[in-house]
C-alpha cells in the first residue's frame, strides 16, 4: 500500500517505519515543523490510505487525500502483543493505574511496563528506556514483549487505545477538547475502547454492552478498599488520585483473576505523594505531570496529617514548560492562597511568573535547584518540603 503519515513529532515517525519494515510505501509529512516529505510534494501524490492523530485538526488539508485511519488504529495493525495485554488511557490516574496492576501481576512471569515514567521489564523493574506514550510508541513495547518471552504487557497511552488489549481501562472520565476543539477527548478514548476484548471504566461513563464499570466491583471508605471476597488496606487510599487508581486497578486484578490483597503493600511512586526524607527533612514529592492546584492542596493536608506540626515549604511552579496544558499562574496563586506555606519557592523559565510572587523566598528554573533551596528553608525552620512543580519525571 501507499500510506501517508502525519505528524512525525507525536509517533508518526516511528509509524511510518514500521509500515516501511512491513513492505509498505510510506510518506510521512511533519505537520508542524515543516520536515520530512514537504506538504506540497504530498499533495501532488496519490495515496491508498492515510494516518493520522486523533489531535490533529480535521479541517487539515492532507487528510482528504485518502480514507483515514488514527495512529491507534494503524498500531492495531501492526503489533503482536502477549496472550495478556492491558491498556490504559484517562485524562488521570494512568500511571499509578499502571503501576499498581504490574504490582498485581507480580509471580506471574516476565512482563513490559509501558508508562510516561518510563518503559521497564518486570519484574526486576529495569528500566528499557523513556519515552513518549503515544499509541506509537506501544510499537517497541511490544517489540520488547516479544523479545523476552513476556507473558504480560500493560501499557499506558495518550488520548485512546490501539484497540489489541485483552483488556481496556479508562482511568477518568474527566473530558476536554482536542483537534482544535472539534472534537471531545472522552469520546475518542471510548471510541477506542470498543476495539479491546473487555472494557472498564469508572462510574459516568456511557456503557456499552458487556463494559464493566469500577464502582461495580470495589469500593472505598477511608483507607480501606472493600470486593466480593476481600479487602484490603492501605493509607494511600485516602488520597482521592492513589482511591481512584488503586480501584481501576483492584477491578481490573478481578477480571483478570489476579490477587487484589497485594494492593496493601503497595506504596507511593516517585513523584506522586511519595513521603520520605532527606537529611532529617520531611519531603512530600507530588511533582508530575499531572500536578495542578488541585492535587497541590491535596497533598499539602496529607502532608499536614502525614507530619503534624511541620510548616510547609511549598515548591510550585512549571519546569521548562515540559508540560502541553501547563501550570497557569492563576491556578498557581489558588494553591498558594489554599495551602498557606510558611515559605515559598517558585520554579519559573521566565520573569513572567516569577514577577507574579513577589513575597517568594526563591526563584529557581529547575525542580533540582529548587528543592535544594526549599530543603535550606525546612532545614532552619524545622518545616516539611512539598514539591508540587508539573514536570516529566
Amino acid at each position: 500500500m501507499r500510506i501517508l503519515v502525519l505528524d512525525t513529532i507525536h509517533g508518526g515517525a516511528d509509524i511510518a517505519a514500521a509500515l516501511q519494515q512491513r513492505g509498505d510505501t510510506v510518506d510521512a509529512v511533519d505537520v508542524y515543523r515543516g520536515t520530512g516529505v514537504p506538504e506540497q510534494t504530498a499533495a501532488s501524490r496519490s495515496y491508498d490510505l492515510v494516518t493520522a492523530p486523533v489531535h490533529l485538526t480535521p479541517s487539515y488539508p492532507l487528510l482528504a487525500k485518502a480514507p483515514v485511519k488514527t495512529h491507534h488504529e494503524m498500531v492495531r495493525e501492526l503489533v503482536v502483543p502477549p496472550r495478556i495485554s492491558v491498556e490504559i488511557t484517562g485524562a488521570r490516574g494512568k500511571t499509578t493505574t499502571a503501576f499498581a496492576l504490574a504490582h498485581l501481576m507480580t509471580g506471574t512471569g516476565y512482563g513490559i511496563l509501558h508508562t510516561s515514567s518510563g518503559t521497564f521489564r518486570m519484574p526486576e523493574s529495569e528500566l528499557l528506556w523513556r519515552k513518549s506514550i503515544t499509541p506509537a510508541s506501544v510499537i517497541a513495547a511490544c517489540t520488547a514483549a516479544r523479545n523476552c518471552g513476556a507473558a504480560w504487557l500493560i501499557a499506558e497511552e495518550s488520548v485512546g487505545v490501539a484497540g489489541f488489549g485483552t483488556l481496556g481501562i479508562l482511568t477518568s472520565a474527566d473530558d476536554y477538547a482536542i483537534a482544535g476543539g472539534s472534537k471531545s477527548a472522552l469520546q475518542e478514548k471510548c471510541r477506542s475502547l470498543a476495539a479491546c476484548r473487555t472494557v472498564l471504566v469508572p462510574r459516568g461513563v456511557p456503557v456499552q454492552m458487556g463494559w464493566q464499570v469500577i464502582e461495580d466491583l470495589v469500593s472505598v471508605e477511608d483507607d480501606v478498599l472493600s470486593f466480593d471476597g476481600g479487602e484490603v488496606t492501605n493509607p494511600l487510599l485516602t488520597l482521592a488520585g492513589y482511591r481512584a487508581a488503586l480501584s481501576a486497578a483492584a477491578a481490573a486484578g478481578l477480571l483478570l483473576g489476579l490477587p487484589v490483597e497485594k494492593l496493601a503493600d503497595f506504596s507511593a511512586l516517585s513523584g506522586r505523594m511519595q513521603l520520605s526524607e532527606k537529611n532529617g527533612v520531611p519531603f512530600l514529592d507530588n511533582a508530575n505531570s499531572g500536578t495542578n492546584a488541585d492535587t497541590t492542596i491535596e497533598a499539602a493536608a496529607y502532608l499536614r496529617r502525614m507530619r503534624p506540626g511541620r510548616q510547609i515549604v511549598l515548591v510550585i511552579g512549571m519546569e521548562h514548560h515540559a508540560v502541553c496544558e501547563g501550570f497557569p499562574v492563576s491556578e498557581i496563586r489558588r494553591a498558594v492562597s489554599a495551602v498557606r506555606p510558611a515559605h515559598l519557592v517558585i520554579i519559573a523559565e521566565t520573569d513572567d511568573c516569577a514577577g507574579q510572587f513577589p513575597d517568594a523566598d526563591a526563584v529557581c528554573t529547575t525542580l533540582s535547584e529548587a528543592s535544594a533551596a526549599a530543603a535550606d528553608l525546612a532545614k532552619n525552620t524545622g518545616g516539611s518540603v512539598l514539591l508540587a512543580a508539573k514536570t516529566w519525571r
